[in-house]
């Protein structure tokens, strides 16, 4: 097998959901083992185990997460032997399942960091089981990512990437109501510069076409339903339209997704969480692959959660977890070719 093929990390994410499942799917398809090299970081057991139960073709080498290095095989497993196991794993959120998840995320992070890996996909984790486990610092992967790559949390942004739409998010996991002591200008201008550079690094395209969606219905409507369109996010698009960034709006939300799906726009950056995860959910459900924006490391994850209740069962449909292992492949490639091209 070619030698350069890219290293992905890849974490097992929560062990009581269907991370070891989407993951041992994923990785025992030949056209994805051809394309890149992967370090696994979880349960090697919880892994042969399913791997077993799905009779799928799973030959890895195995070590210890302490003793990690550039592998040449074609999949390794980081194990984590030193966390206790149940005997039979909850299904549900638990404070093992937090424990153990955190540990795989910053296995490869740090991986990542120094350059032992080349991206990292997440498989999902319960943002309930890392609070039981004492990590209620952390709402998310995107903020545990910004945090060990010395990112403010303004620096970093998601966006959710499928054939038929792109999606930036301006604010991420906050409750609703509390979005008004943190909704700023610049909370909507980074979003908006950084879709910008994404879509001309990542994506090749030149002239990013960027729609930025209104907080209120109507998108306020000259102030009849909130006055945060005229207050905030005209004066970001402003200063983003004066750093030369081709960008429109504020639009309202039910209509302006339609006009990205239509083809007038390359990116819409939404302002909250449900804004935008409601129309890439409903339109890309198995294809909707998160990529988070503005960390030295590349990191991409499928669009969606631990599902515990299908979880052992054999119906986790590993459909976007498979494509953010390919995104996160063709990143790396590209990177690598950058690099060389500079």
């Amino acid at each position: 097998m070619d030698a350069n093929r890219p290293i992905i990390g890849v974490t097992m994410g929560d062990p009581c959901g269907i991370g070891a499942e989407i993951v041992v799917k994923a990785l025992s398809e030949a056209s994805l083992r051809s394309r890149a090299r992967y370090v696994v970081f979880g349960f090697s057991e919880q892994l042969s185990y399913t791997a077993d139960r799905l009779e799928a073709s799973w030959t890895v080498f195995r070590d210890h997460h302490e003793n990690i290095r550039r592998y040449p095989y074609d999949v390794a497993v980081m194990d984590y032997d030193e966390i206790a196991q149940p005997a039979s794993m909850p299904r549900g959120a638990s404070p093992v399942g937090g424990q153990a998840s955190m540990a795989f995320c910053e296995g490869a992070i740090s991986a990542a960091k120094d350059g032992l890996v080349d991206a990292i996909v997440t498989a999902p984790i319960s943002k309930r089981s890392w609070a039981l486990a004492g990590h209620r610092q952390f709402p998310g992967h995107t903020e545990l990512l910004a945090k060990r790559c010395r990112r403010k949390r303004n620096q970093v942004a998601m966006m959710f990437v499928s054939p038929k739409l792109k999606i930036v998010l301006a604010t991420i996991h906050e409750a609703l109501f509390d979005i008004r002591n943190s909704f700023t200008i610049g909370c909507v201008f980074n979003p908006i510069d950084l879709a910008d550079r994404a879509l001309r690094e990542w994506f090749g395209i030149d002239k990013p076409r960027i729609a930025v969606a209104g907080l209120n219905p109507h998108a306020g409507e000259d102030g009849q339903f909130g006055d945060e369109e005229h207050r905030i996010i005209s004066p970001a698009i402003t200063m983003a339209c004066e750093a030369g960034i081709n960008v429109r709006g504020p639009f309202p939300a039910d209509t302006i997704f339609l006009k990205a799906l239509d083809g007038k726009f390359d990116v819409v950056v939404a302002m909250y969480h449900d804004q935008g995860m409601i129309p890439i959910k409903l339109l890309a459900w198995k294809e909707a692959v998160n990529l988070t924006l503005g960390l030295p490391i590349i990191r991409t994850s499928p669009d969606h959660g631990t599902a515990f209740d299908i979880a052992g069962k054999n119906r986790a449909d590993a459909s976007s977890f498979k494509a953010a292992v390919s995104l996160a492949i063709d990143l790396a490639n590209q990177r690598v070719a950058s690099a060389q091209d500079g």
